[in-house]
């Protein structure tokens, strides 16, 4: 079991890192393609992609979650959930194809059937490293995942670029879609090394594949409930509303998604091979929780503090109808950091019926608040969204935890120290920043005002919270490779 923290710890730090180099990397292309690129031309390519989402959640069918979460696992049921994933990707593949003159139809924008056929070959690409990806988690190699990311990435981004600046407007970022996926799925081959055998009747998937579909439902469900918005708003307010917005929402999402990524994948793994030691579950899934909070409370607070300051710095002076929906979106970063680490531990115990009944309760309150915004625009939208998820908060956790060994009390003693430090940094950066720094250029402004933020948090958190202990053992166990403390670890 030390073995297994010490792996998880290491893990953890190397997806950390990647997810950060991630992190600069998508607002460094942010920045650029905002600047050679208009908002028609995101909104564009964001009227497909929220339609391709949906069918995004079926490129895998949850079977690798299925994969990881099993305690044992053949070679046979591998291979013969690869070849399902690959019939997957190629049917959803020509789906999208057949569906794209309705598409086009829908929003009355013709130039949205070829992007949506262009689009839908990165279904395929998906589908065929699904397998391969989902091995390295169970073998715990997030190392070679986090590299693997960031150059799939890179490539992704460094062909977007270079087509953008050569004037081929929305199409850099079709590329950007479909180049990523590809490197991805050719990498995950290369550094496995595993070649898939033939499928097989009686691999014993049945019971894989009833996980991995209430997997898939869960997650339509949910992306339903999360992205009808962009839907609406592309409908009845236009491509360049929906550039906008989506500009907006991805700046706020980024963090976010970049810290589930990086802490969700090495924890769902770790929690998995724990789902029968109920102490320990308890123990691993407060630790990682303390972890993604402790990282996304200060960047709510820098989001809805410098909000101005952050769009005129990363995107430019044409997206300043951004700000207002920025600002208004920025407590939701902080409602799915408090939400989304429960789905490790639902998944990880098998309870993904429950992960489904919460879903369908979160999806009529999240549209019916879409649809009271609707009439008011984008702001309208944004402003009934964080409503929603700020008053849906409370009853998530409860429900997620109930007939577990964690207690509301102990989710609150987590929160409560990222909360106050947050609190009071926030304060501070904003008296500071308004006393000195009305003159001064938006660049030198953010850079003050966060970096005052940042440093007045981390001082809080470690000497005045008290979590000095937990983060200096975390750094010992990665430079020295050893087993961690648990005694030092209990101080979360």
């Amino acid at each position: 079991m030390q073995d297994l923290k010490s792996r998880a710890i290491r893990g953890g730090f190397a997806k950390v890192c990647s997810q950060g180099a991630n992190f600069a990397l998508r607002i460094g292309s942010l920045m650029v393609l905002a600047r050679l690129l208009d908002p028609k031309d995101f909104g564009l390519v964001g009227m497909v992609t929220a339609f391709t989402g949906v069918l995004t959640l079926f490129r895998d069918f949850g079977l690798s979650s299925a994969t990881i979460q099993r305690l044992e696992v053949t070679d046979e049921q591998v291979s013969t959930l690869f070849w399902i994933n690959s019939l997957v990707g190629a049917m959803l593949w020509l789906l999208l194809a057949a569906v794209s003159p309705l598409v086009a139809m829908f929003y009355r924008e013709p130039r949205l059937l070829w992007l949506t056929m262009v689009l839908a070959v990165g279904f395929f690409f998906n589908a065929l490293g699904v397998q391969h990806s989902a091995m390295l988690q169970r073998q715990m190699r997030f190392a070679a995942l986090a590299i693997i990311d960031f150059v799939a990435l890179l490539s992704g981004v460094g062909v977007a670029i270079a087509m953008a600046f050569h004037g081929f407007k929305y199409w850099s970022l079709v590329a950007m879609t479909t180049v990523t996926p590809l490197v991805t799925s050719i990498s995950l081959w290369l550094t496995t090394g595993w070649i898939p055998g033939p499928p097989r009747r009686g691999a014993g998937v049945h019971s894989m594949m009833r996980f991995g579909g209430t997997i898939t439902l869960n997650g339509l469900v949910v992306y339903v409930a999360y992205n009808l918005e962009k839907v609406l708003l592309g409908r009845f307010w236009g491509a360049e509303t929906v550039g906008i917005y989506g500009r907006a929402y991805q700046l706020i999402n980024i963090p976010t998604d970049n810290l589930n990524s990086a802490v969700g994948e090495v924890a769902f793994s770790v929690l998995a091979r724990v789902q029968n030691d109920a102490a320990r579950l308890r123990s691993y899934f407060l630790k990682g929780y303390s972890l993604v909070l402790a990282l996304t409370v200060p960047v709510t607070i820098a989001c809805a503090l410098f909000g101005d300051d952050l769009i005129s710095v990363l995107l430019g002076p044409k997206w300043k109808a951004a700000i207002p929906i920025f600002r208004l979106l920025a407590p939701t970063i902080l409602m799915f950091a408090m939400m989304n680490p429960f789905s490790w531990l639902l998944f990880s115990m098998g309870r993904v019926n429950r992960s489904l009944k919460i879903a369908l309760a979160i999806a009529p309150l999240a549209i019916s608040a879409y649809v009271i915004g609707l009439p008011y625009g984008p702001k309208g939208v944004a402003l009934a969204y964080s409503t929603a998820m700020t008053i849906w908060l409370v009853p998530h956790i409860l429900w997620c935890i109930h007939g577990t060994n964690i207690s509301f009390g102990d989710i609150l003693g987590v929160v409560k120290r990222p909360v106050i430090s947050a609190a009071f940094s926030a304060a501070l950066a904003f008296a500071v920043q308004f006393e000195f720094g009305q003159n001064l250029p938006p660049l030198l402004r953010l850079l003050m005002g966060c970096g005052i933020l940042f440093l007045a948090y981390l001082l809080m958190l470690l000497y005045v919270m008290g979590q000095k202990a937990f983060y200096v053992d975390l750094i010992r166990a990665l430079a020295s490779r050893s087993p961690v403390d648990e005694k030092s670890l209990a101080a979360v």
